[in-house]
């Protein structure tokens, strides 16, 4: 199922999301202040490109909470409620709740993606 989610999932979108984020990435890296918004864009192309068999694991200090504030002030709350829409249109079939789920999951991530890793799973 991983194989087949992840081929779906980067033929209808997933790689045009995971460009977008390579793209935003690179525009923050061009800057100094820049450069720790720009690791989490490639944190998030990687799981925009093929989500399917990884999982998110959280953790971090007080330096990522204080990033992570600064962040869902600015950038997180927009993000999560995009995807978490997004992931509940694609629930109201059966076919698309393994789609919406991976929503979930980069929603999760949109809101605190500081001290954050993915893993495979």
């Amino acid at each position: 199922m991983r194989s087949l989610g992840n081929f779906l999932w980067f033929v209808f979108g997933g790689f045009l999301s995971g460009l977008a984020w390579l793209i935003s990435g690179f525009l923050w890296c061009l800057t100094v202040i820049g450069i720790p918004y720009g690791k989490q864009c490639f944190k998030f192309a990687s799981l925009s490109f093929f989500p399917f068999g990884k999982e998110v694991v959280y953790g971090g200090g007080a330096v990522s909470t204080l990033a992570n504030i600064f962040w869902i002030i600015f950038f997180g709350i927009p993000m999560a409620l995009g995807n978490l829409l997004t992931g509940l249109l694609w629930c109201v079939t059966i076919i698309g709740i393994p789609f919406g789920r991976q929503f979930f999951k980069i929603a999760r991530l949109s809101l605190t993606p500081f001290g954050a890793r993915i893993i495979s799973a």
